[in-house]
């Protein structure tokens, strides 16, 4: 499973959906043109999902190359945001939560308090 790769700094989630039929050239060409962000950052963990939210690619740069990682849910599906417009950058906690099968944004949701008077 995604939870034990070592060196990670970062885990920056890709938000929405992706063809998942691209390869780390193509995942790496979206980290780039459309995030602005650099996909040869050592330590850095970019996830994505596809259509289904049963399946999640991973891509690593360690350094000296890239690391490409899937995972296919048997039954189920993640929690995925389909923001498209954003990646976020989450904690090892969340990134741990999420990895367990928990939603990377909480369900439970602050409520305004009316004070009687």
């Amino acid at each position: 499973m995604f939870e034990v790769i070592p060196d990670v700094n970062h885990v920056i989630v890709i938000c929405g959906r992706c063809d998942l039929r691209r390869g780390i050239d193509g995942l790496a060409a979206i980290i780039r043109l459309h995030y602005g962000m650099d996909p040869l950052e050592s330590g850095s963990l970019y996830l994505f999902c596809g259509k289904k939210r049963d399946r999640i690619k991973g891509l690593l740069f360690t350094g000296t190359g890239f690391c490409q990682l899937y995972i296919r849910l048997t039954s189920g599906h993640f929690q995925w945001p389909r923001n498209s417009d954003e990646a976020r950058d989450i904690s090892p906690e969340q990134y741990k939560r999420f990895m367990d099968g928990f939603a990377i944004d909480s369900s439970i949701k602050a409520y305004k308090r009316i004070d009687e008077t």
